[in-house]
Order: structure tokens, then sequence, then C-alpha cells
């Protein structure tokens, strides 16, 4: 998990993805890119904060949101380097998720296996195979219907639209140099 941190954070991007050739943030034809990007993988929209926070829209409605929590909750877990921290989380999410009582309990094969005994000695990937569970499931079933959902076909069109529309500062410049030269 952290070489797949470090090696998404070092990739180096050319200038064209995140700046116009007059220096000023090109965001709306970075923001279409990322709407391309989530509909390559689930794994891309759940790498962007504003992929995740449309998915999170469309599960909610779907009345499955409890998914993609566990699923950042398990993330958030891997990456917790404090003994005493990483007990609070297991606990944490084992009562939000896996117990019987959960408020939000996932649908997962194995959470009977999970007890008080195994939350007092916790480990990084303790909960990965239920995690896994969890993408496949999100990966073969909601995800697919979020690519087809209203809420996802209207924030990419909006995007599109986004792009099509001038620039006026670099109209403005390119104007400023047909009628200064």
């Amino acid at each position: 998990m952290f070489n797949r941190a470090v090696s998404r954070l070092s990739r180096k991007r050319p200038p064209s993805d995140t700046h116009d050739s007059d220096g000023s943030s090109g965001s709306s034809r970075q923001s279409v890119k990322n709407t391309a990007k989530w509909a390559a993988s689930l794994e891309n929209l759940l790498e962007d904060p504003e992929g995740v926070k449309r998915f999170r829209e469309f599960l909610k409605k779907e009345f499955s949101e409890e998914n993609v929590l566990f699923w950042l909750a398990c993330e958030d877990f891997k990456k917790t380097q404090d003994k005493k921290q990483m007990q609070e989380k297991a606990k944490e999410i084992y009562a939000t998720f896996l117990s019987s009582k959960a408020s939000s309990q996932v649908n997962v094969e194995g959470q009977s296996q999970l007890n008080e005994k195994i939350l007092e000695e916790p480990h990084p990937l303790m909960f990965q195979k239920l995690q896994d569970q969890i993408f496949n499931l999100m990966k073969y079933d909601s995800y697919t219907r979020f690519l087809k959902s209203d809420l996802f076909l209207k924030h990419k069109r909006t995007e599109e639209e986004e792009e099509d529309l001038p620039d006026t500062q670099t109209a403005a410049k390119r104007a400023s140099r047909i009628y200064n030269t």
C-alpha cells in the first residue's frame, strides 16, 4: 500500500495536464479527464476525492453507502502506525460495519470470525479479505450502475459543456496579440 501511494505521488504529469500554455490552471479540462478516469476503473474513482463524493451520493440513493464507507475506513486503518490508535480504529470498524448490532452493517462472509480477542491484537491487513469482498461487490454491481446513472452522466455532461466554453482569458490574450501586431 505504501509503495503504491509513493508511486502515485512520484508520477510526473505533463504540464499540459495541469496548466494551459499561458500558465493558468486548466481546471475544466482536468475535470473532464477525471470523469474519464472514473469511467476507466473503480480504482481510479476511489483515488479521487470528487469521485468518491459522487459515488457516495449514488450509493446513498441505492441504500448501500456503507460499502464505500467500510472500504474507506479499511484504507485509513491500513495506514495507521500507532498500535493503540490501530486498536481503537479496529474496534470502531467492527462496531460500525461488522458487528451484528452495527449501525451500517456490510454484508460480507467471514465477519463472524472477528471477535473481541482478535480486535485486541490488530494488524494492518486484518480486514483485507472483507475489504476485498466489498470492493468486488462494488466493482461488479454498484459501480457499473453508477456509470449508467443520471448522476454520473449529468456530471460528465456538465464537465463536457465546461470544456466547450471558450476560455475568456485566453481569447482576450489572442485578440490582444492579433490587434497589437
